[in-house]
C-alpha cells in the first residue's frame, strides 16, 4: 500500500471535521484487520507514545509504526509524551519508522528550537500539544513553525475521562491565535471525545478530533463518520 502523498497535509479536508483515529483503542491483536477496516474512514491515524514518566502510561514504540506504515496510506501522527532526556532520540526513531507528523509537548523544555529543527531536518510535519492545565498562550511563540496544534481536554495519558469544562474556551483561544499567525495550522482536540462533546469542540474551532472508542466502538462506522462530517462549525 502506498504512503501518503507528499501533499497530504495540504490535502486534508478543511471544509469538514476531520477524523483522527487513536490506535490506543484499536484491537491490537488484529492490527492488520483493524487498519483495513478504518482505512476508508480515517483522515489520520494517531499513535500515542508515553514513557511512564511524562505521562502515567506506557505506550507505543517505533516498531509498531514501522509495521503499520506498509499497511496504510493514511498519514500517521505520533504524539510524544516523553521526558526531555529521550525526546530527540524518540523523534529520530519514529521518523525512521515512518511517522508523517510528530507532535511534542510545549511543556518539554527541549520542545522548542531543538526539536522543531530536528523535525525540519528529518522532513516530518511538526505538531505541538498542550496539557489541559497549560495556558494556551504558551503556544504563541511557536506558531510560525507548526503544522498542527493539539489541545488535550483531559488529564494526560489516562483513558475514559470526562471533558474538562475549559476545553471549549481553550479551543476558541487557540483558534484565535492560529487565525492571526497562520490559518494553515490544523487545530486538534484530544481527550474526552464523545458524541455529547464533539459538537461543542467543533463549534469551538476544532478541525480534527482524536477518536478512540467513538470510532472503534461504533456499530456502523460509516454512519458515525457521516454524523461527524455533518457537524457545523
Amino acid at each position: 500500500m502506498p504512503k501518503p502523498a507528499p501533499t497530504w497535509l495540504k490535502d486534508l479536508p478543511r471544509s469538514r471535521l476531520q477524523a483522527e483515529f487513536s490506535m490506543w483503542s484499536a484491537d491490537l491483536v488484529n492490527l492488520a484487520d483493524e487498519l483495513a477496516r478504518i482505512e476508508p474512514h480515517a483522515d489520520l491515524l494517531h499513535v500515542d507514545v508515553a514513557d511512564g514518566h511524562f505521562a502515567p502510561a506506557l505506550l507505543f514504540f517505533p516498531d509498531l509504526v514501522a509495521r503499520m506504515r506498509p499497511m496504510t496510506a493514511r498519514p500517521i501522527h505520533v504524539h510524544l509524551m516523553v521526558e526531555d532526556a529521550i525526546l530527540l532520540a524518540q523523534i529520530e526513531q519514529f521518523a525512521e519508522a515512518g511517522a508523517d507528523l510528530i507532535s511534542v509537548h510545549v511543556e518539554n523544555a527541549a520542545a522548542g528550537d531543538e526539536a522543531l529543527r530536528l523535525l525540519d531536518h528529518l522532513g516530518v510535519a511538526k505538531g505541538m500539544v498542550l496539557r489541559v492545565e497549560t495556558p494556551v498562550a504558551r503556544i504563541a511563540p511557536y506558531l510560525d513553525r507548526l503544522d498542527f496544534v493539539t489541545l488535550l481536554g483531559t488529564a494526560i495519558g489516562v483513558k475514559g475521562q470526562g471533558l474538562d469544562v475549559r476545553a471549549g474556551e481553550r479551543l476558541q483561544q487557540a483558534a484565535g491565535l492560529i487565525a492571526a499567525a497562520d490559518p494553515d495550522i490544523v487545530l486538534a482536540a484530544d481527550g474526552g471525545i464523545r458524541e455529547t462533546t464533539v459538537p461543542l469542540l467543533r463549534k469551538s474551532g476544532a478541525e480534527t478530533v482524536v477518536m478512540g472508542s467513538l470510532a472503534f466502538g461504533a456499530g456502523d462506522l460509516a454512519e458515525r463518520l457521516r454524523w461527524l462530517h455533518g457537524l457545523e462549525r
